[in-house]
């Protein structure tokens, strides 16, 4: 059974960075594209940032584009976001999973994000 667990999150203010980690338990992770979701207050949950199996190449939702940095270590089976240059709307808890919008996997408990002054 996989399990995933996040960290990294906490309070933080405006303009300030987190980095988020993913540890995978119970799969190997090289053969699925990796993304990280967030679920903000009232809003649908939204992949946030998907980076492929090899780690080249990555997206990201445009609210994000240019502050957060998605990247991986296969061997290690850790998925990171590098968050930077936060706003309020970035507050939500954030979940990794595998990518492409088809998250395969049970969610683990998140981490909570919360950008506030």
């Amino acid at each position: 059974q996989v399990q995933l667990v996040e960290s990294g999150g906490g309070l933080v203010q405006p303009g300030g960075s987190l980095r988020l980690s993913c540890a995978v338990s119970g799969s190997f992770i090289s053969m699925y594209p990796m993304g990280w979701y967030r679920q903000a207050p009232a809003k649908q949950l939204e992949l946030v940032a998907n980076i492929t199996t090899g780690g080249v190449s990555a997206n990201y939702v445009d609210s994000v584009k240019g502050r957060f940095t998605i990247s991986r270590d296969n061997a290690k089976k850790m998925v990171y976001l590098q968050m930077n240059s936060l706003k309020p709307e970035d507050t939500g808890v954030y979940y990794c999973n595998t990518g492409g919008n088809r998250p395969l996997w049970a969610w683990g408990q998140g981490t909570q994000v919360t950008v506030s002054s």
